[in-house]
């Protein structure tokens, strides 16, 4: 792990978790494409408000990222860096995007945590990434809805 500050925060949680010693090194990244984002969803995580995060297919297979599984633990930072808090993956779906509905919208808690504003947000923010590859977001586009917990800040 390159990042000091996610790893002096891995290294915090497994002193009181030995059990996961020998857990592959988590994943550091923070949720979002720009600083307003990340900070925001960085900080409704460790409130405890946020509690999934979607991925477009298309954008994790376009950069060679695995699927999240269940049990992967993640190091979320801030948008400079800083490690924030820790997340267990608790569920990972696969679907359709317009199969999205209002209890997952309300899990993620972005905005006024309704449905519509989890569609304005997401398909904003997928249509940024997939402009890099030359792609358009669809209402029919496969998401990852990946559901965590959690588990040390």
């Amino acid at each position: 792990m390159e990042n000091a500050s996610a790893r002096n925060m891995w290294g915090s949680y497994l002193k009181n978790h030995l059990e996961d010693v020998f857990h592959e090194t988590p994943k550091t990244m923070y949720f979002g494409d720009n600083e307003t984002n990340a900070n925001e969803n960085a900080n409704l995580i460790k409130t405890g408000v946020k509690k999934a995060i979607t991925h477009s297919l298309l954008g994790l297979q376009n950069r060679h990222e695995p699927l999240p599984k269940i049990g992967d633990y993640i190091v979320v930072t801030n948008y400079s860096g800083e490690a924030q808090c820790i997340v267990a993956t608790t569920a990972v779906t696969i679907k359709p995007y317009f199969s999205i509905d209002s209890a997952y919208a309300h899990l993620e808690a972005n905005g006024d945590k309704t449905l519509e504003y989890w569609k304005k947000y997401h398909w904003d923010l997928f249509s940024r990434e997939l402009q890099k590859f030359n792609r358009e977001p669809r209402e029919s586009m496969i998401v990852v809805c990946q559901e965590f917990k959690m588990v040390h800040s």
